[in-house]
């Protein structure tokens, strides 16, 4: 090294100082080109769930079903970016500017196709603009991890379910709404689960409380025609998921978050395959 040193010492140049020189690329993260992706991977286990479960109760898949689930990821995608840019709002951030602007043209136009040709699809897009109100607000206000909030973002994702049906079937009818409600209050039910790990927010009450008026509701969805019978019952599957939790609460509370985050994505899996078998046809109507 030191034959290297002196031979940059004869051409003028020093060594330490391409070292700082370099450097700045690596700092400046990536660039504005690389997509970015939303780091909350159950948001698209929710996304996932809300779109199987609308479209299993349309009974069909079209090729305006597959633009629909594009034009909810886009939408789910912008937000992430969006919200960043929020929060950093003093310092314009090229990269989450652009994708921001990309995922978020992409969803409005396919959205805006799709209303066109299915107009009363307006009222499930104006409640996503709605939820993204509140998110604008909720961020500027650093009420994101407020419990009525997380609640409202899980319904706002769950309208996938009457974006894909509408999109669909071509309408929009009470089984969808309850379906969409069924959705919203069991996936939620993990705002409250999860909370039991915290130490401070850790409130047996509000979760039974939770789901007792949570269970209500679904029974009063089926009272009203709203919901199947086999339907309305796979919401126990939140309640064995929250018995489960108070048995190993202990587990529950000190074992590593991955292991959680399993934990939640079995139930959200195994809620979403059962509605599906309740709502899909002994055998699906051949393609038209």
């Amino acid at each position: 090294m030191q034959w290297v040193n002196w031979t940059f010492c004869k051409l003028g140049l020093d060594m330490s100082a391409l070292i700082t020189v370099a450097p700045p690329r690596l700092r400046s993260g990536k660039p504005w080109y690389y997509p970015t992706f939303s780091p909350e991977h159950g948001v698209l286990l929710v996304l996932g769930g809300a779109v199987l479960t609308g479209a299993s109760l349309a009974q069909a898949w079209t090729g305006e079903t597959t633009l629909a689930c594009i034009a909810a990821l886009c939408g789910l995608q912008a937000e992430h970016p969006f919200t960043v840019q929020i929060k950093q709002r003093r310092h314009w951030k090229p990269r989450y500017l652009f994708w921001a602007g990309a995922y978020g043209s992409a969803a409005i136009s396919m959205g805006a196709w799709l209303t066109y040709r299915h107009p009363f699809l307006i009222w499930v897009l104006g409640g996503v603009a709605v939820a993204m109100g509140l998110n604008i607000w909720a961020v500027l206000r650093h009420r994101q991890k407020a419990i009525d909030v997380e609640i409202a973002m899980f319904a706002a994702i769950c309208l996938s379910t009457l974006f894909i049906y509408g999109t669909t079937a071509d309408t929009l009818t009470f089984q969808a709404v309850g379906l969409w409600l069924l959705n919203t209050l069991l996936l939620a039910s993990a705002v409250f689960t999860i909370q039991l790990r915290k130490v401070n927010t850790s409130c047996l009450k509000a979760s039974l409380k939770y789901q007792g008026v949570a269970s209500a509701l679904v029974a009063a969805l089926y009272a009203v025609g709203w919901l199947p019978l086999l339907t309305a019952l796979t919401f126990g599957v939140a309640l064995v998921k929250l018995a489960v939790v108070v048995l190993w609460r202990d587990w529950y509370r000190n074992c590593r978050f991955e292991h959680i985050a399993r934990f939640e994505t079995y139930f959200a899996l195994g809620y979403a395959a059962l509605v599906c078998l309740t709502v899909l046809p002994a055998r699906l109507p051949p393609p038209a």
